[in-house]
């Protein structure tokens, strides 16, 4: 008997936009926010909600070369339509006959959603088919003529929208499918259809950025960040001896009585510090990345993987601020070559070798170590932002 695949939250992430308000000559989805760009930003933030089981990216049909850096396999592509209400339709078709039961459409020129507002969106539609973030106005609002103040506004019960809007599939679709057009947000569409729409508070820093101002504001929100978060991954790998006149440790080859059998070059010592940096960018392992079911990969040279994962720590917007690997075997003696690794491995990371610690040790002739059939080694690595 086959069992149904269970219910799933999607993503959408509108962003086919051609907005150049915000100047630099770029649509403000691809405009650079702290290093990287915008819409990146955008979808690392839904990457790392733990409940969002698929993403949407809904783009311009040009554009979509320049997101290729961004996209995985698994996402889902879409082109937008000429209005905002169109796009999100065609995302939404595209789900149709998925396990997608909820869906949070997001705008992709709001790149500094919080996880803790993603999870609030989430468990409002517990109890709500529909639910919205957004802010109370606190300010006096008035309406202007010709330059000048012509009348105060009441502002009781007015709120500013934000988004990721939440909604549970069928209806949200339901009521695209019946919307006329022109709509400023899904809200509108939804409550057009006779939706009730939950309101959730939202966050300041979730701005929409539109003008140069808001780019502005975002990098000082951005810049308040960098000194909070810090990333650390550990990374532990294991070869057993083989046939061989030399083995590779930390991109060294040293020579000895046996080889380490691997289906790349084996290298240890590299491979569990390559974990260790993809672990802190929550990306898995070196077998995410290089499957060895890939035959393309077979004998490759570690420092690929290597220079891959510090790589992806520079797109992500982080440094290496240090790392510390430690070999554990009888033999071959690592002393002797630990500088020599040392300088390798900072070579291949581009980075300072004060920032690399290569030591070893034995386990005192106990496990497989011991009884020398093979190598394991530790690694950790920390992140900053750059």
């Amino acid at each position: 008997m086959t069992t149904a695949a269970a219910p799933e939250t999607a993503a959408i992430i509108v962003a086919a936009g051609r907005g150049l308000r915000a100047g630099g000559g770029l649509p403000k989805q691809w405009r650079d926010l702290g290093g990287r760009p915008v819409l990146a930003r955008t979808i690392e933030a839904f990457r790392r909600a733990p409940a969002i089981g698929r993403l949407v990216l809904v783009l311009h049909p040009e554009d979509r070369d320049r997101a290729a850096a961004l996209i995985r396999p698994e996402d889902l592509i879409v082109s937008g339509g000429d209005t905002r209400a169109k796009s999100v339709k065609n995302a939404l078709e595209a789900l149709v006959d998925t396990n997608v039961s909820r869906v949070l459409i997001h705008d992709g020129a709001r790149p500094l959603i919080g996880l803790d507002l993603i999870a609030r969106m989430q468990a409002a539609l517990d109890g709500a088919t529909a639910a919205a973030p957004a802010l109370p106005l606190t300010d006096a609002l008035w309406r202007g003529e010709e330059g000048r103040v012509a009348e105060t506004l009441p502002r009781d019960g007015l709120w500013r929208a934000q988004t990721p809007q939440a909604f549970h599939f069928a209806p949200i679709l339901a009521a695209h499918r019946a919307y006329p057009g022109g709509a400023a947000d899904d809200v509108e569409v939804a409550r057009a259809a006779g939706l009730d729409v939950r309101i959730v508070e939202g966050e300041e820093d979730n701005l929409k950025l539109t003008v140069a101002a808001d780019f502005a504001r975002a990098e000082a929100i951005l810049a308040r960040g960098r000194n909070m978060e810090i990333r650390s991954g550990n990374g532990f790998d294991v070869h057993a001896f083989g046939p061989g006149d030399h083995v590779w440790l930390g991109g060294v080859k040293i020579p000895h009585s046996q080889g380490l059998v691997g289906h790349s070059d084996a290298d240890v010592g590299m491979h569990a510090l390559t974990d260790a940096l993809y672990g802190a960018l929550a990306e898995g392992d070196i077998g995410r990345h290089f499957p060895p079911s890939d035959p393309q990969w077979k004998g490759a040279a570690s420092h690929v993987f290597l220079a891959h994962a510090i790589g992806l720590v520079r797109a992500r917007g982080f440094r290496l601020a240090n790392c510390d690997v430690t070999l554990i075997c009888e033999h071959p003696k690592i002393g002797p070559h630990a500088i020599e690794m040392q300088r390798e491995l900072s070579r291949i990371m581009e980075v300072e070798m004060d920032r690399v610690s290569v030591k070893a040790t034995t386990s005192e002739r106990l496990g497989f170590t011991g009884r020398e059939e093979g190598i394991a080694a530790l690694a950790t690595a920390l992140l900053v932002p750059a």
